[in-house]
């Protein structure tokens, strides 16, 4: 039995990346694990991965993947996801908000006013989603006291990263699972952002391999890449910490949790932290504060 046999998760966006790898190591660690994406058919997509795909693999890692197709650009879709989840388990012990709608041209380097606007869509499907799973999975967590809601987000929150609308994206991200965390605290519900960096999904190696001086910039370094997997590792062990309320409202870079944590990459690599190159984070949990809040 894995130290999340029993528990209950979702991630969103993990038909491929690094949802992907985080429901892959929540399952490992034994938990049931709802993975949420949009890709259902095989070549739908021009990169590989569907949810059944994540599902099954989940399946063969020792926990239970369950695969469902939502848009979570769709209230409707994401509120019958957790109506189903209630139904089926009535409890969700993880939600791991991935989704987010990265554009085409996201690592073009014209400037914002030449881009396009519809662009903007990564705060309709990053931010907002976020939100609103979020608000979903706090009404079955709260009445239970117990749950952990982590967003991905990453170095942008503070260093200049791809373009505006990304980095926007990226710093709302933190600042609401900061937020969060003050209103969740009563009930005991943690919640807190992660930056894992440079992250080898499907589509960032692509990019290395096509774009031309990609792998020179501080945010795409190959040396200081991690597998999809890292962040789930570090995801699974915040899951089974007993104290890690202690952590919340804080935003954390993923590399310096998992050398608390003792946790390393697939291939046992430490994935270095990118403090001083890129940034330290904002925000720091809310038991460290003055005023709790």
């Amino acid at each position: 039995m894995g130290a999340l046999t029993g528990k209950v998760a979702v991630v969103t966006g993990a038909s491929r990346g690094i949802g992907k790898g985080i429901a892959l190591a929540l399952a490992a660690d034994g938990a049931t694990v709802y993975v949420t994406g949009r890709t259902v058919a095989r070549g739908a997509h021009p990169l590989p991965g569907t949810v059944g795909d994540t599902a099954a693999e989940c399946d063969r890692r020792g926990g239970t993947g369950v695969a469902v197709q939502v848009d979570h650009a769709d209230d409707a879709q994401v509120a019958r996801l957790f109506e189903r989840i209630e139904a089926e388990h009535g409890r969700l012990d993880v939600l791991v908000n991935n989704a987010f709608a990265l554009p085409d041209d996201l690592t073009d380097p014209e400037p914002f006013w030449e881009k396009p606007l519809g662009n903007w869509e990564m705060v309709d499907v990053g931010v907002r989603s976020n939100f609103v799973a979020a608000r979903h999975a706090a009404r079955i967590m709260a009445p239970r006291g117990s749950g952990l809601i982590t967003a991905i987000s990453g170095y942008t929150g503070v260093a200049y990263t791809y373009g505006v609308v990304f980095g926007t994206a990226k710093s709302a991200v933190d600042r609401m699972a900061r937020d969060m965390a003050v209103e969740l605290a009563p009930h005991n519900v943690a919640s807190i952002s992660l930056w894992p960096g440079l992250t080898f999904t499907e589509r960032a190696e692509r990019n290395l391999a096509q774009i031309t001086g990609l792998d020179g910039q501080a945010a795409t370094r190959p040396q200081d890449g991690c597998s999809p997997e890292f962040p789930g590792r570090v995801i699974a062990a915040l899951a089974s910490d007993p104290d890690v309320m202690r952590r919340s409202g804080g935003t954390f870079i993923t590399a310096e949790l998992a050398r608390e944590y003792g946790v390393t990459d697939i291939d046992g690599r430490t994935i270095p932290s990118l403090r001083a190159e890129r940034g330290a984070p904002i925000w720091r949990p809310i038991r460290e504060t003055r005023d709790g809040s």
